[in-house]
């Protein structure tokens, strides 16, 4: 059975690492930011007009570089308020805009649904965008091109003064009614040694994350615990006149309410991956088809509010980062149905039922641990045949205990207990 792993730790790696912190603006540079943002939103749908229509009549679309020298020749006479903005902002849009349609290309290949990428649009955001060039960072303070120095309400977060550290790129965004500032950096990290135990994590709606050990993380519920705050404030949005200022304060409201929903799934997420990576010396999760999950319309809404694919994202760069290993088990494995310690296969067990019943056994077990216990069996039982095979091929010491003295050079090749602990 086929282990998906992350590459071997490497004792120095470069990295490309981002670091958000929020800005404090005055009124003037309000004014400069949302023009940025006008403009790279303007920009993308500009240019994305000009990829379809290209693409409609030649099977071909122009490139970003082509975009911005047609763009350029245009400014004087159409777009001269494009002056007043630093040329980072379209010219990096347009870079975001290239990256779209190869995913639109990507989808063409596989077979799937094709749908061009969709108009930015003014309702769902200011937007954001992303300055290159010389980016000067100090303890409490940014400079960025056009915008001059921006100040910062957390001090020495982000990167300054550090021996070897490059800065690549400055992103600024707005989400309800604040600015952030998120610096893209290239810098060399020492990988620490990870003598932690192995775990399998299995995740869950009852519980964000279930380890073998027996640890568990809550799951936040964010999105269920201000439904009725939210569904309160869509209405209230929707009852006032547009173009009004009681209009624009309910929309500020309700953005408000959306982001605190994304900070408390976002510190829940951080938490549990961070954990993993630092304790546990390789780790095995579920390999979910998260897609296919989401068709289940009883549970789309608390599936989504867990955020299992940006949960995944996170622990794949963290235990690279710390020195651990993460493995993904197969689809197909029967983590959930099968007994932890005999290795029995139920052929039903309902979502309704939390704890797991053995027929054989008679191991009675949250449903959830024991899910986590089988996918460290899996684990384990790949790793001793890795190191098995090695010894085989005469590449290692004899693993003590594989194989007998008296079998040496024999095809005898026992397999670990199915027990767990």
């Amino acid at each position: 059975m086929v282990l998906v792993k992350t590459p071997m730790r490497t004792p120095n790696m470069v990295i490309h690492k981002a670091y958000k912190t929020e800005l404090r603006p005055n009124n003037k540079q309000r004014n400069l930011l949302q023009q940025h943002a006008g403009a790279a939103r303007f920009t993308y749908n500009w240019g994305l007009t000009e990829k379809i229509q290209a693409y409609q009549k030649t099977g071909k679309s122009p490139g970003a570089m082509e975009l911005h020298k047609e763009l350029n020749q245009l400014k004087p006479t159409q777009f001269p308020w494009m002056y007043e903005v630093s040329k980072c902002a379209p010219q990096e849009a347009l870079r975001d805009l290239d990256q779209a349609f190869k995913h639109f290309y990507r989808r063409l290949k596989t077979g799937e649904k094709p749908g061009f990428p969709r108009y930015k649009s003014r309702k769902r955001g200011i937007g954001s965008f992303r300055l290159t060039g010389i980016i000067r960072i100090h303890s409490d303070r940014i400079q960025l091109p056009r915008l001059g120095v921006l100040r910062l309400k957390e001090r020495d977060y982000l990167p300054s003064g550090r021996s070897w550290c490059r800065v690549l790129s400055a992103t600024v965004s707005e989400k309800a009614g604040r600015w952030f500032v998120s610096v893209l950096v290239e810098e060399r990290i020492t990988v620490p040694e990870n003598t932690g135990p192995k775990a399998g994590a299995d995740w869950g709606l009852e519980t964000l994350l279930t380890v073998s050990d027996g640890t568990e993380f809550e799951n936040p519920r964010a999105l269920s615990r201000f439904h009725r705050k939210l569904r309160r404030a869509q209405r209230s949005l929707s009852r006032k006149k547009r173009g009004s200022r009681n209009r624009a304060r309910a929309r500020l409201r309700l953005q408000r309410l959306h982001a605190r929903i994304t900070n408390i799934r976002q510190d829940a997420l951080h938490k549990a991956s961070s954990w993993l990576a630092k304790t546990k010396s390789a780790t095995i999760i579920e390999d979910l088809d998260v897609k296919r999950m989401l068709r289940n319309h009883q549970l789309a809404g608390a599936i989504a509010d867990a955020g299992f694919g940006e949960f995944h994202r996170q622990l794949e760069y963290k235990t690279r980062w710390y020195g651990s290993r993460l493995h993904q088990a197969p689809r197909i494995y029967p983590s959930t149905k099968r007994c932890s310690r005999c290795g029995h296969i139920k052929k039903k067990l309902p979502l309704s039922q939390r704890v797991y019943r053995c027929d054989e056994c008679g191991l009675t077990l949250g449903r959830d641990l024991n899910s986590a216990l089988n996918l460290l069996w899996l684990l384990v039982a790949a790793s001793w045949a890795e190191t098995l095979n090695a010894w085989l091929r005469r590449e290692i010491a004899a693993p003590q205990g594989a194989v007998p003295a008296h079998d040496a050079g024999t095809k005898h090749q026992p397999w670990p207990s199915a027990r767990i602990g």
